[in-house]
């Protein structure tokens, strides 16, 4: 039988665990379940994005780099935007109401979208040194302005009928829809946006 003194660890105590001596005969100190030391965060989060770009060494690289990452930003934002994420749209644009508006509108071919073509061909017309030619250029324009004011009525209407039916409870202003979608219909179809998330023709 031995003797303990008081303070003192029998040597068994002291021998490290085999689980922890390596196989050169070294303690692993800081080892975790998978045998390996845990790495350090910064070492953690260099190896998943990579080296780290070094810090600007004037005040004009630092403002570059700023100016940089917001354009990268805005360009972000518009994408979304011009997809219809309603996170990325003005006020004027966002919310499943106007979405419908502006799918109506886009479904179908409104005369309006030929309004800069023919305002283009009767200002030709102007400049045209001959009469007949200018009396007839305004008789397109005034003929042309009938046909959008009748189209727009139809337009109206529609746009009153989807909405009732589909949104019974909005608290948006009818008029105001309305003309959100008369003045969307103006536009060449390639240059509205939000983007047209529906073909000509389909079925709102």
């Amino acid at each position: 039988m031995k003797l303990r003194l008081p303070g003192r660890r029998p040597a068994s105590d002291t021998t490290p665990d085999a689980a922890a001596v390596t196989p050169h005969g070294s303690t692993a100190v800081g080892t975790t379940g998978k045998g390996r030391p845990t790495p350090r965060r910064n070492q953690a989060q260099g190896r998943r994005t990579g080296p780290v770009p070094p810090p600007p060494t004037t005040r004009k690289e630092a403002y570059k780099r700023m100016r940089e990452q917001q354009a990268a930003g805005r360009g972000t934002t518009r994408a979304a935007a011009a997809r219809g994420d309603d996170s990325a749209l003005p006020a004027r644009d966002r919310g499943p109401v106007r979405r419908l508006v502006r799918d109506v509108v886009d479904a179908r071919r409104n005369a309006g979208s030929f309004f800069l073509a023919v305002a283009a061909l009767v200002l030709v017309g102007y400049f045209i040194p001959v009469p007949a030619v200018q009396s007839y250029t305004v008789f397109v324009w005034f003929a042309f302005f009938l046909v959008i004011i009748g189209d727009s009525f139809l337009l109206g209407r529609k746009i009153k009928a989807k909405v009732q039916e589909r949104f019974p409870n909005t608290d948006q202003k009818m008029r105001s829809l309305v003309w959100y979608g008369i003045s969307r219909a103006t536009m060449i179809r390639r240059w509205r946006f939000p983007k047209p998330q529906v073909p000509l023709g389909a079925e709102v």
